[in-house]
């Protein structure tokens, strides 16, 4: 049975579950699309086009099957989007005059709060806007790292590694935004401790089409690091299928080494942010954000 990931608190009483209610359930209105001003807090960058093209014409063929959800802005029947950007600027291309809108009347606070969380639990950010999206709920409401992932259902080692790529350099930032490198590649230039050199690894990184695995040798070799020897006979398949359950659940490399009796296993960290994630998540603790 595939685990449904659960709304925040708060949006999931304002966003009902499932395909969401008929045009004419209780709570839901029609609206038109010409009074809804946009959300003041949209983390999303760029909507791709071509996304935008496929839900506008599922849009004409099936209608708005989820509300969006919008705050009363003024007597005149004016209204300000707290949640779902894509399905109002899919439902003005496909020629809608009207969409079905949940309005609620919270605070700014709580406006703000629904509608960054709301894109990043529905909506297909690019690391560096889920990024920013998680330092403006740090920044304006005092949420620890613990906080936003009981709300948008990731751990918090997760979003601590997220938040770090906000450190990549302006050129590792614009070749993980345009898509020449991936988060994976990003994670490993971080552990270069000054801009220049992140974009000179970068530069190596893109003409010798390294993948992650290259990439994390490539910083070693710039930070002074000796390569691991590797181990004398072939890994078992089984380690090596733990190894790959350990990285997922801790979201950093890891190494499992036998001896003649036991063995170890080695977690990498590349920060002291890494470092306390890794502890709260070995501990269970409550981290700081």
């Amino acid at each position: 049975m595939t685990k449904k990931r659960g709304l925040g608190r708060g949006l999931d009483a304002l966003i009902p579950s499932g395909q969401g209610p008929p045009a004419d359930a209780a709570g839901v209105r029609q609206v038109p699309v010409k009074n809804v001003k946009p959300n003041p807090r949209q983390p999303r960058l760029n909507i791709d086009p071509a996304e935008l093209d496929s839900l506008s014409s599922s849009i004409k063929e099936h209608g708005v099957l989820q509300p969006i959800v919008v705050l009363p802005e003024d007597d005149q029947g004016g209204y300000t989007l707290i949640a779902g950007e894509r399905r109002l600027r899919a439902a003005r291309q496909a020629g809608l005059e009207e969409i079905p809108a949940i309005v609620r009347d919270v605070n700014e606070r709580q406006q703000l709060e629904l509608a960054l969380i709301e894109n990043l639990q529905r909506a297909d950010l690019n690391p560096l806007e889920a990024a920013e999206g998680y330092r403006q709920l740090i920044d304006d409401f005092d949420l620890s790292h613990d906080d936003i992932a009981a709300r948008i259902g990731k751990s918090r080692t997760a979003v601590t590694n997220t938040i770090r790529l906000l450190k990549l350099s302006a050129a590792v930032r614009t070749a993980l935004q345009d898509g020449k490198i991936s988060e994976g590649h990003a994670r490993a230039l971080l552990a270069l401790s000054t801009a220049q050199a992140q974009s000179a690894a970068l530069q190596t990184v893109l003409s010798r089409t390294l993948n992650v695995r290259q990439t994390e040798e490539l910083v070693r070799k710039l930070s002074g690091e000796r390569k691991e020897r590797k181990p004398a006979s072939t890994q078992p398949p089984e380690e090596k299928a733990l190894e790959d359950q350990l990285r997922q659940a801790l979201g950093t490399r890891v190494t499992l080494r036998r001896g003649t009796r036991g063995g170890s296993i080695v977690l990498r960290f590349y920060s002291d942010e890494e470092l306390n994630a890794l502890v709260d998540q070995l501990l269970g603790s409550s981290g700081e954000k």
